[in-house]
């Protein structure tokens, strides 16, 4: 027989005892938000008839997950960050802020400081012996000028599917890099193709997915931070045509207009040309930024982020 209690005026004025309403210290925003996680919490178990065994196994989960650090990984799989960015699409929609390349996830990958670089670049350190990419493309403003001086700043897997710095195999800023646009906006670079990933198999993030019958695999993607001067700051990530997952990313980073067609080539004139040799590929794709005279709009959103030592 379910008992529910969440809703009597003892437990109500439990939980505002509990979160602090009745101290004149503290912060008020965190308050109201705690409060709200537990009184949301406790109608969960009531509605749902969660069992202590239940409860004491997701606590449990939650100390995994933290020592894993998968977090990240769960709340892109989960959808919710997605969600944020459906959030910020029907914003921007509200106040009538349209064009320019769509944002997509960030996922929990980024390292901050990676080389700068003028007009192209070389991301690869040459240890990993995948396929040679050359990407290149002109960053432009909504009205279609070019943006020189913009920053492209570049990230993406090896073809194993692991990132540098969390890969502790990899060299230091390996496949991370950014490049400042030349005068007529346009970047470049040298890179691999990379590979999509899956969660580990062996990690909480796929122990819950299992749960839903659902995988935890990518596509192949690079992930972009676009900025320029009197522009609003761009997070997204390109997925390349062609993949298994496209259209069935477990993170639901896809979205039409960032899907890359990737050309492969086996021209021995051409590979000699670009100093490599055998099979090689290429994309071209350019970026639109949207204008803005705010200065908290032209830089990336806060949030905690490795940094290389």
């Amino acid at each position: 027989m379910t008992v529910r209690i969440a809703h009597t005026a003892e437990v109500q004025k439990f939980f505002e005892t509990v979160s602090g309403f009745e101290q004149p210290e503290g912060n008020a925003r965190m308050k109201a938000i705690v409060h709200r996680v537990l009184t949301d919490t406790i109608k969960i178990i009531d509605d749902l008839d969660i069992t202590t065994e239940e409860f004491w196994a997701a606590v449990n989960y939650l100390n995994v997950l933290g020592a894993r650090q998968e977090a990240g990984l769960v709340v892109a799989g989960l959808g919710l960050e997605h969600y944020l960015d459906l959030r910020l699409d029907a914003e921007d929609a509200q106040q009538g802020q349209v064009g320019g390349t769509p944002r997509t996830i960030e996922g929990p990958l980024y390292v901050a400081g990676a080389p700068l670089c003028q007009g192209s670049a070389r991301l690869d350190d040459g240890a990993d012996a995948g396929t040679p990419l050359f990407m290149q493309g002109v960053v432009r403003d909504v009205n279609g000028q070019p943006l020189a001086g913009a920053i492209v700043d570049v990230w993406h897997a090896n073809t194993g599917g692991t990132y540098s710095y969390f890969d502790p195999s990899q060299s230091e800023f390996n496949l991370r890099r950014r490049i400042v646009t030349d005068s007529e906006g346009r970047y470049r670079f040298q890179s691999i193709v990379p590979s999509g990933y899956g969660c580990p198999p062996d990690g909480p993030t796929q122990q819950l997915l299992d749960q839903l019958g659902r995988h935890g695999q990518r596509p192949a993607h690079i992930h972009f931070f676009i900025s320029a001067a009197q522009h609003r700051h761009l997070t997204t990530q390109i997925n390349l045509a062609g993949d298994q997952y496209l259209h069935d990313d477990f993170a639901y980073a896809t979205r039409d207009e960032l899907i890359a067609q990737i050309d492969f080539h086996e021209d021995p004139a051409r590979a000699e040309a670009l100093g490599v040799s055998g099979r090689f590929a290429e994309i071209e794709f350019d970026f639109e930024l949207q204008p803005t005279a705010e200065p908290a709009a032209q830089e990336r959103r806060e949030r905690v982020r490795a940094l290389e030592a």
